[in-house]
């Protein structure tokens, strides 16, 4: 039977009550911010956030690009990259991948952007073409990871420090159907709370047959990003935190000069490979702005994952702290509205025709 408008409204409604993984950011913080608020004033500054990581803007809360923070990291550790300005031609393009060595599947993404705006994977040239028509700003080409498990994992240091640690590990398993030998992968879509969210906006892919009938237990990834907003699980796997690890992304973060808290988005060949920091492809590097993103792990509580997030804005603070005292100010009000500005009309200028 056919899906109405009103349908769809009421369950998405629905699933999103009762689930707050999937409440607007706003409201997730809401109890966290007033925390912020007394940091702030102990800071005397609510701009503190942006001496947390002195190379990276706005010490990468917000609006920073991805393009400047690869270029701190050792080309070792990502996987190739290509920046592409907003004029590009689509043969100046060609040439950049021909001299990269770069083939398809590509992953494509705004330079400056967050949660998933934009990301797309590209199959061909004819594929990139539209890309490039349907936005208007500069953005990376990246060659696809297709290692087997992809992770986030957050890390703290203190300035003052001469090691840090992992603070958060969190697995994504990417939004996929399961064959039944009998439903399609339309219905299989909306069997499920987290694929049905997905739904209507895959109805507007061509790249997924939803008339397909699968093979019992054959899987298809429906949803090749591993964020949250287009589907992804987060589950909590702060279990496999080791002094390894930590000595890991010690060894990793120390080579990033002014690098001190964030998120490192990364796909790696088996969790004993991430411990060692062996076999990882750092797919980004956020920055303030990140989260400890294994609190959306669906079996997390709500109010264990504000103490969690107070305890991340508190190490952001510490690190902000010490590099004001290190030379390092915080941005003013008046910078702060002239990126927020900014960001405005690149996200305006992104999507206009």
């Amino acid at each position: 039977m056919k899906k109405t408008a009103l349908y769809f409204t009421v369950r998405k409604w629905w699933i999103k009550t009762l689930h707050w993984e999937y409440w607007p950011m706003w409201l997730v913080y809401l109890p966290a911010s007033f925390y912020v608020i007394y940091l702030a004033i102990k800071a005397r500054s609510f701009f503190f956030f942006s001496a947390t990581n002195p190379s990276i803007e706005s010490g990468g809360m917000f609006f920073e690009s991805k393009w400047r923070i690869f270029e701190l990291i050792p080309k070792c550790y990502f996987p190739t990259t290509l920046y592409v300005t907003e004029n590009a031609s689509l043969s100046i393009v060609a040439q950049q991948l021909e001299a990269a060595a770069l083939s398809f599947p590509l992953i494509a993404k705004p330079d400056r952007g967050e949660r998933g705006w934009c990301v797309q994977k590209l199959h061909s040239m004819a594929e990139l073409e539209l890309y490039m028509k349907g936005i208007n700003i500069p953005f990376l080409l990246q060659a696809y990871v297709s290692l087997p498990l992809e992770f986030s994992v957050f890390y703290y240091r203190h300035p003052n420090s001469e090691t840090g640690q992992v603070t958060s590990v969190t697995i994504k398993k990417l939004l996929t159907v399961i064959g039944d030998g009998k439903a399609t992968i339309g219905q299989l879509l909306l069997q499920n709370d987290r694929s049905f969210l997905q739904y209507q906006r895959l109805q507007q892919t061509t790249t997924i047959d939803f008339d397909q009938v699968l093979p019992a237990g054959e899987t298809v990834v429906v949803v090749p990003y591993g964020n949250h907003v287009r589907g992804a699980m987060f589950l909590n796997y702060n279990h496999i935190i080791s002094p390894a690890m930590h000595r890991s992304f010690d060894a990793i973060s120390q080579q990033i000069n002014g690098f001190y808290f964030g998120r490192f988005d990364l796909r790696c060949t088996s969790i004993e490979d991430l411990q060692m920091g062996k076999n990882i492809s750092i797919m980004e590097l956020n920055g303030a702005g990140a989260e400890p993103a294994h609190i959306y792990d669906p079996r997390f509580s709500f109010f264990k994952a504000q103490k969690v997030i107070a305890q991340h804005f508190n190490m952001m603070y510490e690190a902000a702290m010490a590099n004001k005292q290190k030379g390092f100010p915080f941005m003013d009000y008046k910078m702060f509205k002239q990126i927020r500005s900014a960001e405005k009309l690149h996200k305006q200028k992104a999507l206009s025709q």
